[in-house]
């Protein structure tokens, strides 16, 4: 993969998952201490709470909704931030009818591994 990502390739290199949590994915980039992730969640769609043994720090770029992240809960839109450290549960519900897009940081990378992820609902 490239090192400059533009929005579009993101977008179109995307793949549909189905399980566990119905979104569209892109692993952008594997660096050698953290990863890069491209995510969408349709209108209707839920980022189920969970968790992992890795840190992520994350940008909101399109769409809305209620976030999560330990005991904090808040609305956000484009333009915000949240950063979850390991184990720390995390999750949303997708408000209005725009899907949401956000940009994913993991540290360590995941390297794709989803059997560490604990699910909470």
């Amino acid at each position: 993969m490239k090192n400059i990502v533009t929005l579009e390739e993101a977008n179109a290199g995307a793949i549909y998952r189905p399980e566990p949590n119905d979104l569209w994915v892109n692993r952008l980039k594997m660096g050698q201490q953290q990863e890069l992730l491209w995510a969408r969640f349709e209108p209707g769609s839920k980022y189920r709470l969970h968790s992992h043994p890795y840190e992520q720090t994350s940008v909101i770029i399109q769409g809305r909704m209620e976030l999560t992240v330990g005991e904090e809960v808040r609305e956000v839109g484009p333009g915000d931030m949240w950063h979850a450290l390991p184990n720390v549960p995390h999750g949303g519900e997708i408000l209005g009818h725009e899907a949401v897009i956000f940009i994913d940081v993991y540290s360590p990378p995941s390297e794709g591994d989803t059997s560490s992820v604990t699910y909470y609902d």
